[in-house]
């Protein structure tokens, strides 16, 4: 085959370690390669002018430092897609001086096309059968050497998930970068690989002689369990209950672990920082106590359901499930300008609107990742529960109060859908990608893999929003104490909410309940503890006193508004940082604000005519 040189140049560069990117397309088993290359020294990089955030780590290889870029998963080097685009900007702007290719050794026929782009680029590559387990397994069989010579690039066959041929390739990645000294990118990528028609001619040659199929792929596990979870009829009821089975972890372990956290956190309080804190004023010692102290033990509360729900996201998708979950509600939700990944996020937001958020680093394209993440907050998480479920026992006793904390949950499906629904009529989030999904086979997650990726993604959200909550919660001390000496409404807290009775009164919301809101900005768990702080008694003195003093309809329109308006603090940072941009994120915060305040005063006014009919 010929090799296009226009399209990889050699490059001067000064850079102290050598740079290797990996190269494949989606499920190939990519990132578990790079997750066990780097361990835990893989950090999330800032690359000037692209426009979305690349997975790097610098580790030795030999007697060198070398760095390590994983790519996002393309189909198509000439392609059009977002995906591709970065993949295509990357390689002509960033010098390179080796390229792991990762195949699916199970589906080399359609797959080997990608390394054939490759070297019609001139760039120096290795190509890395991933999943040759399954691929023995489904009677294929591979002779690696032969494939090698037909392709004219070094071939080795590994099982990055269990660990098969993983040092065997590693040495021959080391050996290749040592004798590589010269780092490469490409000028003219797109021309060059239209330019060259032999590549679906050299698929057949390639192949010829180094690859045998078997007549008929033997019947596996994966077409059985499709039979079933892919069924027309038991399909979508089986989707819901797994993910309600889901929903059931993070909710049965999660939040008695928040309990769990919050006792350790109120133990080191009572046991080590108020002693330590003791000598200063009275002042410092409510500023740290109150403000830093809080903001922190706010983080952590979050930080048992964040490790939850990634460990067992990286297991459901490492089993292939969720991909399967994508196809079934993709027709749906694809009426509303999403896919059916957009419904997997919305449900999992039921346990917390952060990882939720988080999770949407699965779509590559923009506007389908913005749509996503502006309905995802309208999701009834587990703060929010605790507050409805305060705010229902008080005026609500008994089944009525069940029935009605049901009915939030329909309400925040519906609102989350009329949302995408109108937010879908812009042309900046009108998402014009095709749906593309490689169904993988279902597979055992391995521990390591999980409690590798798990970690990864908890650390990654303690640093983005731990600074910004612990900011919040200074702020939320200040307004509530001053000025000097003042408590309750008389505070600059609460005359905020006196300020604001001509926006809530309309909507049943009196200042107390207004300035709960307030608070709850920072993290919705805050607005029952700061209720009792308003009311300035205890919890079940409070309870007594909104049942006396607040009307049903009142209760349900706080209810409504406190589900659908402005998300806590931690869910605007992870907001803010997933989308890279400030615009969507006050456009979020407005719109949360605006559309609460509406559906409030829709339910409100009906409720007091239909009590005057």
């Amino acid at each position: 085959m010929s090799t296009c040189h226009s399209g990889a140049v050699a490059v001067p560069t000064h850079q102290a370690t050598k740079r290797i990117a990996l190269l494949g397309m989606p499920n190939t088993g990519k990132s578990t390669l790079f997750n066990r290359m780097t361990g835990a020294r893989a950090f999330v990089g800032n690359w000037p002018g692209m426009t979305v955030d690349l997975l790097q780590a610098v580790i030795p290889l030999g007697e060198e430092m070398v760095e390590f870029v994983d790519l996002p998963g393309i189909y198509d080097l000439n392609g059009f897609s977002e995906d591709e685009a970065v993949v295509q900007r990357f390689l002509a702007e960033f010098p390179l001086n080796l390229i792991l290719i990762i195949l699916n050794a199970a589906q080399i026929d359609r797959q080997v096309r990608l390394a054939l782009q490759v070297k019609a680029l001139g760039l120096p590559a290795i190509v890395l059968l991933n999943l040759s387990d399954e691929a023995k397994r489904f009677g294929i069989e591979i002779h690696g050497p032969t494939l090698a010579q037909n392709l004219g690039m070094s071939v080795c066959l590994l099982s990055a998930k269990y660990g098969q041929g993983y040092a065997q390739a590693l040495a021959e990645i080391t050996c290749t970068l040592r004798e590589q000294e010269t780092a490469y990118q490409v000028a003219n990528l797109q021309d060059c690989l239209t330019n060259n028609g032999s590549l679906n001619q050299d698929i057949t040659t390639v192949l010829a002689e180094a690859v045998v199929f078997p007549s008929q792929l033997r019947r596996t596990v994966t077409a059985s369990l499709d039979r079933l979870f892919l069924h027309p009829i038991w399909g979508i009821p089986l989707f819901f209950t797994v993910m309600f089975g889901l929903f059931m972890v993070i909710w049965q372990v999660g939040l008695p672990s928040q309990d769990v956290m919050g006792n350790i956190t109120d133990w080191l309080n009572q046991t080590l920082l108020q002693p330590l804190i003791s000598p200063l004023p009275h002042v410092i010692q409510d500023l740290i106590t109150n403000g830093l102290w809080n903001g922190l033990a706010t983080v952590a509360s979050f930080l048992p359901l964040v490790v939850i729900f990634f460990f067992v996201m990286a297991a459901i998708e490492d089993s292939g499930y969720l991909s399967r979950a994508a196809y079934l509600m993709d027709a749906f939700m694809g009426r509303l300008g999403l896919d059916g990944r957009g419904f997997v996020m919305q449900m999992l937001g039921f346990g917390c609107n952060v990882p939720a958020l988080m999770g949407t680093r699965v779509m590559r394209s923009q506007a389908l990742r913005w749509l996503t993440m502006l309905i995802i907050p309208f999701s009834l998480c587990s703060a929010r529960l605790q507050v409805f479920v305060f705010i229902l026992a008080a005026v609500l006793p008994g089944m009525k109060g069940a029935v009605a904390l049901f009915g939030l949950y329909v309400l925040s499906f519906v609102a989350a859908f009329l949302a995408a629904a109108i937010f879908s009529q812009s042309q900046q989030l009108k998402n014009h990608e095709p749906f593309i999904l490689e169904l993988p086979p279902y597979r055992l997650p391995t521990l390591k893999h999980v409690l590798l990726r798990g970690w990864g993604e908890v650390r990654e959200f303690l640093y983005r929003a731990s600074g910004f909550i612990t900011l919040g919660c200074l702020g939320v001390w200040t307004i509530t104490n001053l000025p000097p000496g003042a408590t309750g409404l008389d505070t600059i807290g609460g005359q905020i909410g006196k300020l604001l009775v001509p926006i809530m009164a309309p909507v049943g919301i009196d200042p107390q309940l207004t300035l709960a809101l307030i608070f709850g900005f920072v993290a919705k768990e805050i607005v029952v503890g700061s209720l009792a702080v308003i009311y300035a008694m205890n919890a079940s003195a409070v309870s007594q006193a909104i049942a006396a003093s607040v009307t049903v309809p009142q209760a349900l329109s706080f209810c409504i508004f406190c589900l659908l308006y402005t998300p806590c603090l931690t869910t605007v940072a992870v907001l803010k940082s997933e989308s890279k941009s400030w615009g969507l994120t006050l456009f979020s915060l407005v719109f949360s604000l605006g559309y609460a305040w509406l559906m409030s005063f829709i339910f409100y006014q009906v409720s007091l005519g239909l009590h005057w009919a």
